[in-house]
């Protein structure tokens, strides 16, 4: 067997504790790591960096722009580091695996691409200061000691690349109480912070032909070792960029029984965080379309009437499925409404 088919096989053993135990195992029992706990308090850049304590973590990047050919395009940059034990370990005795995913969505086409690696021998990891966050060669990186305000992003795969930099323009937004965001009703809960307010300019490259972007994009930033509940099977994710220069990020939890768990923060356009109320946030799929063999909404309606918020939410492109270890739907999307804009939808758990 040879070294990528062994990491597909351990990877897949961190999460097979049961697909019924939350989408990707994210429902597993977090027994023997450190869980997240109310009223910590995030430091940073240190917090920039991975965490092996935890079972699950992930740097998370999404970016709209708009091609000098004046058409919509996405880029998704994503690593995640999942554990088989509580610890780092240096060479072959680390237990940390590592698996990214970079995706390249058009308003026709969608490319992505998938990359494992193991932990302690340089394939793969994460340094908080300078921040730098690698898998092979896609890398995630500042320039500089800025901690997340300036940063590199490239990836590729067979069929696209992309070389983007990225300038924040507002501050950190901490999620739910002060970054402790709960997940569920019993209680799951991650820590979760972002980076939502990044202006972007680079290069995106196809077979024959180079295009020139400009955007704006959001990087998140997530870790805990159970952050679903045994029966939450899947989640509808938004982070919304409106022209008013609001923001709002908000997800769905779903049950295997029907119920929702539905949460998220609305974002000033000065950058100031309010978490949302229970109940506050409607989320509301309107059509589905055929993707990889499975029904998946890609038309939605979105209501805050706190913020007089009522839109549409509709993808670019129907077919922007990620087929990795764990398929799931991930594309940028148009916003028309009250308050219109654009953004990112993420779906998984749909069969």
């Amino acid at each position: 067997m040879n070294a990528r088919a062994l990491l597909v096989l351990l990877f897949c053993a961190v999460a097979s504790v049961s697909l019924a135990q939350g989408f990707a195992g994210l429902g597993g029992d977090a027994k023997g790591y450190s869980v997240p706990e109310r009223g910590t308090v995030l430091t940073f850049p240190a917090d920039h960096g991975s965490h092996p304590q935890f079972r699950i973590e992930w740097w998370y990047v999404t970016a709209n722009l708009k091609g000098e050919d004046g058409r919509d395009y996405g880029v998704q940059w994503t690593l995640f580091r999942s554990a088989m034990a509580p610890r780092e370990g240096e060479g072959w005795t680390s237990p940390q695996i590592w698996m990214g995913n970079a995706a390249l969505t058009t308003p026709d086409a969608h490319y992505s691409a998938e990359r494992l690696a193991r932990g302690g021998i340089g394939e793969a990891g994460v340094a908080a200061e300078p921040f730098t966050a690698f898998i092979d060669e896609w890398r995630l990186a500042a320039p500089d000691a800025a901690g997340l305000d300036r940063l590199d992003m490239a990836a590729g795969g067979k069929d696209f690349r992309y070389d983007l930099q990225l300038e924040a323009t507002g501050p950190l937004v901490l999620h739910g109480d002060r970054g402790y965001s709960v997940k569920s009703e019993s209680g799951q809960a991650s820590y979760y912070y972002s980076q939502p307010s990044y202006r972007v300019s680079g290069t995106l490259k196809f077979p024959g032909r180079d295009m020139a972007v400009t955007g704006q994009a959001w990087l998140d930033r997530e870790w805990s070792s159970q952050p679903l509940a045994a029966d939450q099977k899947g989640w509808d994710w938004f982070s919304l960029h409106f022209e008013t220069g609001e923001k709002l990020m908000g997800f769905r939890l779903r049950h295997t029984g029907g119920r929702n768990f539905v949460s998220g923060t609305w974002i000033a356009a000065d950058g100031t965080a309010t978490p949302l109320t229970p109940n506050a946030l409607k989320l509301t799929p309107q059509a589905t379309a055929q993707v990889a063999g499975r029904k998946v909404p890609v038309l939605w309606r979105v209501e805050l009437p706190a913020q007089q918020l009522d839109v549409t939410v509709k993808a670019v492109n129907d077919a922007a499925w990620v087929a990795g270890r764990f398929p799931y739907w991930e594309g940028p999307v148009r916003v028309t409404g009250s308050k219109p804009g654009q953004g990112y939808l993420e779906m998984t758990g749909y069969e």
